[in-house]
């Protein structure tokens, strides 16, 4: 999700709520403790130089259980930081403590916010070695051909 889409989507809501992708709710006294713009650079295995900016919110659970942040005041934060801090317009990582601290994608599902799990990946696949996925094929379709011929796949 970009931050226009959260600036669009937070007038429409009475309250911010985040859920985990496995289904665990974040606790409704939640702080947004940052918002800010971050510039990762780094080189590939493949020695391929690459950027990538995100824009980052920081969520805490403080004692404080009577807090809730409403969606005018994540909205005023989201504003302030494009102001003093020329946060553009990129893709949300969300920063929150369960067990460890997690980055999440964000995703909206028409009622609350979802904290996406992410994953990490090769980005030169074709330069570091890493060998094609193989096709499986059962055995039984093999046994139907009567036949394997070198470039059939089955052997």
């Amino acid at each position: 999700m970009k931050l226009s889409e959260i600036k669009n989507i937070l007038p429409t809501l009475e309250n911010v709520q985040f859920q985990l992708e496995n289904g665990k709710w974040v606790p409704e006294h939640f702080h947004v403790t940052e918002v800010g713009s971050v510039t990762k650079n780094f080189i590939d295995c493949g020695g391929v130089i690459r950027s990538e900016k995100i824009v980052n919110f920081q969520l805490w659970n403080a004692n404080d259980f009577e807090h809730r942040l409403k969606p005018h005041k994540l909205l005023q934060i989201i504003k302030l930081s494009e102001e003093k801090l020329g946060i553009e317009d990129h893709d949300i990582e969300v920063e929150y403590q369960d067990t460890t601290i997690g980055k999440y994608d964000l995703e909206f599902n028409g009622k609350h916010f979802i904290l996406k799990n992410k994953t990490t990946a090769c980005l030169a696949e074709d330069a570091c070695g890493i060998p094609a996925e193989k096709k499986n094929i059962k055995l039984a379709v093999i046994k139907k051909q009567n036949s394997c011929t070198p470039d059939g796949g089955c052997c």
